[in-house]
């Protein structure tokens, strides 16, 4: 069936690119040229059986949010994570990832995709050291197979991109605790990818079948989300010779899978001080160029338990700005605990605001129409309709009807009452622009 780049190489327009070109205003033409250099992605899986809304990731288009979901061997309960997807589908998340190691993960995965008509993501060591625990007791006590054939299994299943965490070698590995980071290596996969590496004295087997990883991800078009095996856990590990080098890696594997005409997204930290947030980025682009940039956060300090939902929507704010497409929503339960669907929500809606501040820096004609909108119901006191242009109405709502306020539009709110501005100078209302002929803004 092809892939997207290579529908676009060709000079075909696919559904799905159409599909993108409406959601964005932007012209075919146009989006098939950047799909076919690599820097706009439409993860799609070719085999999915489900009716998808697909999303374009890339240079060009709206920041996109993704929400991690997902089983851990700790705590397995199915129905939570269905009404996870659910919440996630519900405010409007881009893209969702099941990162399930706990129980039936591959019964788990396609509940959730059912679920969550998405696009959707998952990282397929997950499944491997799932297997390693559930038939010998180790997650170490698995093969090269066992890696090659979680990839395929996930990639019959109908999953659209994959993290690989194929830019950590043995090499690396070896240097990790000589190192001697302050949080050490925080992904799971990529420790479980390291700590087999060390065990068995191999190379890191999706370095070694890298062609038959790629040879897969053709034949169903999957996504590589090239993995952030080595990204800092700690703001003091920030760009640390570890990350470096695996993003040097990851840029030389980039261009490997493009040649093959496979869609490929790069991954990112972490945890970054917020002076070094612009520089990573910039740093990621020098070294990938143009291809879409996909980061966890970042997190600017360590120390919000709690609320890393906010400390990270900080970061993700000025990557977005600096040129980020894809943002790894965190939740308030980050570092605490597995986090449950209350809790879903309110990161998704603190990275759909970080993505839409970063699309006003970059984006910012189409994007500012949005605020426009608002400021004109705030200044007419449109209650109906600031509502429902906030980004959370329900929200907005509950918090706005709580405490005796007075119905309808034309009426001021409980925390400013007859001090309103809008009603003490009401002529404030009618806003117009002598650059625009004295015509009210619509």
């Amino acid at each position: 069936m092809g892939t997207q780049m290579g529908a676009a190489r060709r000079g075909m327009i696919t559904d799905e690119m159409k599909q993108v070109a409406r959601d964005e205003d932007v012209s075919l033409d146009w989006l098939r040229s950047k799909i076919a250099t690599g820097s706009i992605i439409i993860p799609s899986n070719n085999v999915r059986p489900q009716k998808v809304h697909r999303v374009g990731i890339g240079k060009g288009l709206k920041t996109k949010v993704n929400v991690n979901i997902g089983t851990s061997t700790l705590k397995v309960d199915l129905n939570e994570e269905i009404e996870k997807a659910q919440v996630a589908v519900k405010h409007h998340a881009d893209t969702i990832m099941d990162l399930s190691d706990g129980g039936d993960v591959g019964a788990i995965r396609r509940a959730l995709l059912e679920a969550a008509p998405i696009t959707f993501g998952t990282v397929p060591i997950y499944e491997a050291y799932n297997h390693g625990v559930e038939k010998h007791k180790n997650p170490l006590d698995i093969t090269e197979d066992d890696f090659l054939n979680a990839f395929e299994n996930n990639a019959k299943d109908g999953v659209d991109y994959t993290t690989i965490h194929s830019g950590i070698s043995k090499e690396i590995a070896k240097r990790i605790l000589k190192v001697q980071r302050y949080g050490g290596v925080v992904s799971k996969g990529g420790t479980i990818t390291a700590a087999w590496m060390l065990k068995y004295d191999k190379e890191n087997p999706y370095i070694t079948h890298y062609d038959y990883l790629m040879e897969i991800a053709k034949k169903y078009d999957v996504t590589f989300s090239l993995g952030d095996a080595l990204r800092p856990g700690s703001i003091l590990d920030s760009h640390d010779e570890l990350q470096v080098q695996e993003m040097i890696n990851i840029s030389r594997l980039t261009k490997q899978a493009h040649e093959k005409d496979i869609q490929v997204m790069v991954e990112g930290p972490g945890h970054v001080p917020l002076n070094e947030v612009a520089a990573n980025v910039r740093l990621a682009k020098s070294l990938i160029g143009d291809v879409p940039y996909y980061v966890l956060g970042p997190l600017v300090t360590d120390i919000a338990s709690g609320y890393d939902h906010i400390s990270s929507a900080i970061g993700a704010a000025i990557a977005a700005s600096e040129g980020v497409d894809l943002l790894c929503y965190l939740t308030p339960a980050e570092h605490l605990a597995l986090p449950n669907a209350a809790e879903v929500r309110a990161g998704l809606v603190a990275y759909r605001i970080a993505a839409h501040a970063g699309d006003l820096v970059k984006l910012r004609e189409k994007a500012i129409v949005w605020d426009m909108k608002m400021t004109e119901a705030r200044r007419t006191l449109d209650w109906e309709k600031q509502i429902a242009l906030s980004i959370d109405p329900e929200e907005a709502a509950r918090i706005h009807n709580r405490t005796g306020q007075r119905d309808g539009n034309n009426v001021p709110c409980t925390m400013c009452g007859g001090a309103c501005v809008y009603v003490m100078l009401p002529q404030q209302r009618k806003y117009v622009k002598e650059s625009e002929n004295l015509q009210q803004i619509e």
